[in-house]
């Protein structure tokens, strides 16, 4: 085991992707299962510098009372995920990290994501700057009592509504003064987003989120020598899309209409049940056919939050395209999967890139991670298999030894 220690910050940490994550880190660390579903474990980048499990502690802010035990007891009981004798072997690892997450920071949360706040101590800040303090002194308490070589801070919370930009986020002298001036500033997830980056910590959006998509935010990152990368984790049925897509478009087959059906249940789920939150949700999901395909076609996204299928999401898909001498088609398919088993090692991946890109000095977004996200910032490629080659270009100076 090294003597380097890095830290991983979860935003919304007590959640079903922050839980498996946390799991899935202790039983990497312990040998306990195989890396299988993350990408940074493939043989093509065996030579990488990368943090291993065992170096990394987790920590967060969550705003529910609870702990990762507890919540991966959900997550098998109502969800069939783990299995008592992999929780039990990571148990202690599980009771000590839960001690590291702080009670949530709450400034102007909407209703679907305050009213699941049940923790006490939860924080209500008066200000965009005082929430912004709070978030950097937890943070920074986490890194010195683990006496933490660097820490990542990912988003992994509930998804929030859209939120416009306007002329105060194109530069950072303007958004300083609106933080100081303006009540509604930034959201929530771009308070996080900003009190990460301004203490120089990495920072990773895998939610729909605004975070720290913004030109101002972009900036601070750039002063603060500080990687980012976002945004909307891609883990099912827009994975999918971004695979098959490029086949009609290079067979020179016309999609006509793209239908998506999405059910799911969790938290997230519930939270994307209010019309609202899911507007981004919905935005990000159906923002890349006319990229993929050079041209819009009909298309239609549903998301709806049914309770009894827990952690498990369906997406129903159909393509109607129109082949040779106006020949109509179709194609349909079926993607069931987990959404925290699918996401979670997305996140171990996108915290090892992110340590690394930080330990080389790059600051600003990543856009050589746009394979990892639906709404890739900086970058207008959405064809998985290119953006593929992107992360592979990327990391190919550390195979080369």
């Amino acid at each position: 085991m090294s003597d380097r220690r890095v830290g991983l910050w979860l935003i919304g940490a007590f959640g079903g992707v922050g839980t498996t994550t946390a799991v899935g880190l202790a039983a990497l660390a312990k040998k306990l299962s195989p890396p299988v579903g993350m990408v940074t474990a493939l043989g093509d980048f065996e030579g990488v510098d990368f943090d291993t499990a065992d170096t990394f502690i987790v920590g967060g802010h969550d705003i529910r009372q609870t702990t990762f035990a507890q919540a991966g007891r959900e997550l098998l009981e109502r969800s069939n995920v783990f299995s008592h004798a992999l929780l039990a072997g990571v148990g202690p690892t599980l009771e000590a990290w839960s001690k590291n997450v702080r009670p949530g920071v709450l400034y102007r949360a909407n209703a679907a994501i305050s009213t699941m706040a049940d923790r006490p101590d939860v924080r209500e800040s008066s200000s965009p700057r005082m929430a912004i303090e709070q978030i950097q002194s937890d943070v920074r308490a986490f890194q010195s009592q683990h006496n933490l070589s660097q820490v990542v801070v990912i988003n992994v919370a509930s998804t929030e509504p859209p939120f416009e930009l306007t002329a105060e986020h194109q530069t950072l002298a303007k958004l300083r003064n609106a933080l100081a001036e303006n009540p509604a500033a930034l959201p929530m997830s771009s308070l996080y987003a900003y009190a990460a980056i301004d203490a120089g910590y990495a920072y990773v959006n895998l939610t729909p989120s605004r975070g720290a998509t913004m030109p101002a935010m972009e900036e601070l990152a750039r002063a603060k020598g500080v990687p980012t990368a976002g945004q909307d984790a891609k883990t099912g049925e827009t994975l999918v899309k971004s695979v098959l897509a490029p086949l009609f478009a290079k067979r020179n087959l016309r999609v006509l209409s793209w239908v998506g059906h999405n059910i799911l249940g969790n938290r997230d789920g519930q939270v994307l049940s209010d019309p609202q939150n899911k507007a981004s949700k919905v935005k990000s999901k159906d923002a890349l056919l006319a990229e993929l395909l050079g041209y819009k076609p009909q298309s239609l996204v549903s998301i709806e939050y049914v309770e009894s299928l827990d952690d498990w999401k369906t997406a129903w898909d159909h393509v109607h395209f129109e082949g040779f001498l106006g020949t109509k088609m179709t194609l349909q398919f079926t993607w069931q999967g987990c959404d925290s088993i699918l996401a979670a090692p997305l996140v171990i991946d996108l915290a090892r890139l992110a340590l690394r890109a930080h330990r080389r000095g790059e600051g600003g977004n990543l856009p050589a991670l746009a394979c990892f996200f639906k709404s890739p910032v900086g970058v207008d490629e959405h064809d998985f298999s290119r953006q593929f080659e992107m992360l592979e270009a990327y990391l190919a100076t550390d195979q080369q030894r």
